[in-house]
């Protein structure tokens, strides 16, 4: 199998891997680590599962553009805001504001850094931008967030947009140490959230071998090894291809929603969330007038 063929798979794989994200994040919640107390506790459980694999490699964090790791860790801090977002908000909403994100990256690439634009974003942006405003406003009510867990998955889409300009420009850190870099900036952002959110945990002892288990199995296998297989892959993948792989997510988040937690989404939501997932199909799709590929 060639490596394009190998990268292919694994961004897949990921993108339907983080679209029942929901479900481990949950559990860990109705076993007594409610709020941002499950997130902390999985991204540390993934911290400490990476730092072997760093601590043979600590030269190359110590030699690593520091604006580029502040940008790893942003990262981290907001798929924390994600993760949290699941149990104040509806799976499928907080997945598609989540994936708002384009929209910004487009803004910033324009704006910020100065970079050419391609036409073909700016119909990006206007379809993500009708699709937020059908998607929250389709009931008649003003086209805002409706409750915290969609708040920090659209302000985490944001930090996330920030982030990945930042992680192209500057960082040259290796998968594993970009992943415990990620991993700990989710650590620290999880564990300032905890006590405004949630009363301290209060964990029945029978539980707790179950809850371990759960952090463990949950933090190793979505925030270790698929985010430090992720970063591989997109090294080796065309920006574009890596950005539709991952809208299975989307898919996968609402579907298991819908079937698992009984959480429907109304005409409106359905039809402005369709233009916000064709709004990230855009904002990845290459265009003629763009010969090397440079938005965020």
């Amino acid at each position: 199998m060639s490596i394009p063929f190998i990268a292919s798979a694994i961004v897949l794989i990921t993108g339907i891997f983080w679209g029942i994200y929901w479900l481990p994040v949950r559990a860990i919640a109705d076993l007594g680590l409610d709020g941002a107390w499950g997130t902390g506790a999985i991204t540390l459980a993934a911290a400490l599962f990476l730092l072997p694999f760093v601590l043979s490699r600590a030269h190359t964090l110590r030699s690593a553009n520091r604006l580029g790791l502040a940008s790893i860790a942003l990262g981290g801090a907001a798929f924390a805001l994600y993760s949290i977002g699941f149990l104040y908000g509806k799976v499928a909403l907080v997945v598609l504001l989540w994936f708002f994100s384009p929209v910004w990256s487009v803004l910033i690439a324009k704006y910020l850094l100065r970079w050419h634009v391609p036409k073909l974003r700016y119909v990006a942006i206007a379809l993500g931008l009708a699709g937020l405003f059908i998607m929250l406003g389709g009931d008649g009510g003003i086209p805002v967030p409706g409750s915290l867990g969609e708040w920090m998955a659209f302000i985490g889409g944001l930090i996330w947009a920030l982030a990945t300009a930042g992680m192209r420009l500057k960082s040259d850190v290796p998968p594993l140490p970009a992943a415990f870099v990620f991993a700990l900036g989710a650590t620290v952002t999880s564990i300032a959230f905890a006590p405004f959110l949630e009363p301290l945990p209060t964990i029945i002892l029978s539980d707790l071998p179950l809850l371990t288990a759960q952090v463990l199995l949950t933090g190793g296998l979505w925030w270790g090894v698929s985010i430090a297989a992720l970063m591989w892959a997109t090294l080796r993948l065309d920006p574009a291809r890596v950005g539709i792989l991952l809208m299975t997510e989307v898919v996968f988040g609402a579907v298991t929603a819908a079937i698992l937690a009984g959480e429907s989404l109304s005409t409106s939501e359905m039809v402005g969330g369709a233009l916000v997932i064709l709004c990230g199909l855009l904002e990845v799709w290459p265009t003629k007038d763009e010969p090397a590929r440079s938005t965020v």
